[in-house]
């Protein structure tokens, strides 16, 4: 005989397990796969990633945010040691060296505003901070935007981003700023800024007014030095004897400028085999390159210098 209470039983049973088989579980800030934001998705409808993106009430002028302030800070040890994500390992820095790489740098924003980083510090999508996979926590570097020259300096707080194609991940207020937000993701420049008590006691001797105008990791203005005139034309084919040829890429009044560029062309190896010296002469710092024992060679080094720091390139003779 059909029992009809017991159907009813087991049929509300079968009901509630099925409504609570599947649980929608919030991946925390500081595990990897939380870090994978900040693309759009596929549709072309402009919507971001896991329904990431800005807030409700951003400020009101957002390009207004201003950089991160540079301070000597101590590592954290809890947020430096090695680890392993997504099947790497990764071990952090622990010691200042000179860090210039060109990747890709995605964002993320209300997703995770709130929530806590790899720091112990909460996360602001209006504060100018990034994740890296293994610059020290906390760490200083410039961000900038080769496409459209836009800079900004964040403080990195956070472990991410852990796609191979990523380099950096941006707050919202950062990537922002270097007009990011609107694809997503893009190509940047990555440089880490020394703030050892020295190299900012360096800075404070420039009084410079503000963060915004710091420009510790590419000189925002340098004198370039005008091109001697050339020789003449029998002379342009043939390299004199004895005669060495030098690079001067750029020239400041403020000394830590000038030892950041040379850090930066080491770093890259720009010049081969050349010195890179900064030389001092009638209050500026020049930096140089040389010598080369040929016009050719260092023509070579200017193009290379050219392209990828962007700045003029001056071939002389001394």
């Amino acid at each position: 005989m059909f029992n009809f209470q017991r159907f009813i039983v087991i049929l509300c049973i079968a009901l509630i397990t099925a409504c609570g088989g599947k649980s929608a579980v919030k991946k925390g800030a500081d595990t990897p796969a939380a870090k994978q934001t900040g693309t759009q998705t596929s549709s072309g409808k402009g919507g971001y990633y896991l329904d990431d993106g800005p807030g409700n009430n951003p400020p009101a002028d957002i390009d207004s945010i201003p950089n991160a302030e540079l301070k000597t800070e101590t590592p954290l040890v809890r947020a430096n040691k090695p680890y392993s994500a997504l099947g790497e390992k990764y071990v952090p820095m622990t010691s200042y060296a000179p860090y210039f790489k060109r990747g890709v740098a995605s964002w993320y924003g209300k997703r995770y505003h709130g929530q806590k980083t790899s720091s112990g510090e909460v996360y602001d999508m209006y504060a100018m901070t990034g994740a890296h996979t293994t610059l020290p926590i906390p760490s200083y570097v410039k961000v900038t935007n080769p496409a459209n020259k836009r800079s900004v300096i964040v403080r990195i707080n956070d472990r991410g981003p852990f796609k191979h194609d990523r380099l950096i991940d941006l707050s919202y207020a950062a990537a922002y700023k270097l007009r990011l937000t609107g694809q997503g993701s893009g190509l940047v420049e990555v440089e880490w800024i020394d703030t050892s008590p020295e190299a900012l006691r360096k800075l404070n001797t420039t009084q410079v007014a503000s963060s915004e105008d710091i420009v510790v990791v590419a000189p925002v203005s340098y004198t370039e030095m005008p091109a001697k005139t050339s020789a003449p034309a029998q002379k342009n084919n043939a390299d004199v004897a004895n005669q060495s040829y030098y690079i001067q890429v750029g020239a400041f009044k403020n000394e830590l400028n000038s030892e950041l560029l040379q850090k930066k062309i080491l770093g890259l190896d720009l010049a081969g085999d050349a010195a890179v010296t900064n030389v001092y002469n009638d209050g500026i710092y020049r930096v140089k390159l040389g010598p080369f024992d040929t016009r050719k060679q260092a023509d070579i080094s200017a193009n290379k210098v050219r392209k990828q720091l962007n700045m003029p390139a001056i071939v002389t003779n001394q």
